[in-house]
């Protein structure tokens, strides 16, 4: 997995530190690091409740664009 640079991202916009969207979304602080360390792929209700707290979508935070050759 590679690393979720978008999650971080969105979540420094928001002024959030990991333990405070981990607090939101009901989660560890554990969790929101190995997601955006690439260690963890979380379920689509976890994915969801990131993104409405982040107000993003899940396109913006989880989907990732694959090139052309690899089709």
């Amino acid at each position: 997995m590679t690393k979720n640079l978008k999650l971080k991202a969105a979540r420094a916009k928001m002024n959030l530190s990991q333990q405070e969207l981990a607090d939101q979304v009901d989660v560890t602080r554990q969790t929101i690091v190995a997601i955006e360390r690439g260690d963890y792929n979380p379920t689509i209700n976890l994915c969801i409740r990131i993104c409405q707290t982040l107000n993003v979508t899940l396109n913006d935070l989880f989907w990732e664009e694959i090139p052309n050759e690899k089709l």
